[in-house]
């Protein structure tokens, strides 16, 4: 059976780890990063917001985009 504890703090992070330990408890660690492709864009776009680049768009604007 797998366990997933989500929203846990990180200061209850070694209690955890050290009880599930103590139990015999198989732990495993996954982090799961982001694409690095899509945070190489995201941070391209936010410099050509930096550089003025982008544009302004209404609510009515972005109402017509999915219309």
């Amino acid at each position: 059976m797998d366990i997933v504890l989500k929203n846990v703090k990180k200061k209850d992070f070694p209690v955890l780890k050290s009880l599930a330990k103590s139990l015999g408890f198989e732990i495993v660690e996954e982090e799961k990063p982001y694409n690095p492709e899509f945070v190489k864009e995201i941070l391209e776009a936010r410099e050509e917001l930096k550089q003025g680049k982008g544009i302004k768009m209404t609510l009515e604007d972005i109402d017509k985009l999915w219309k």
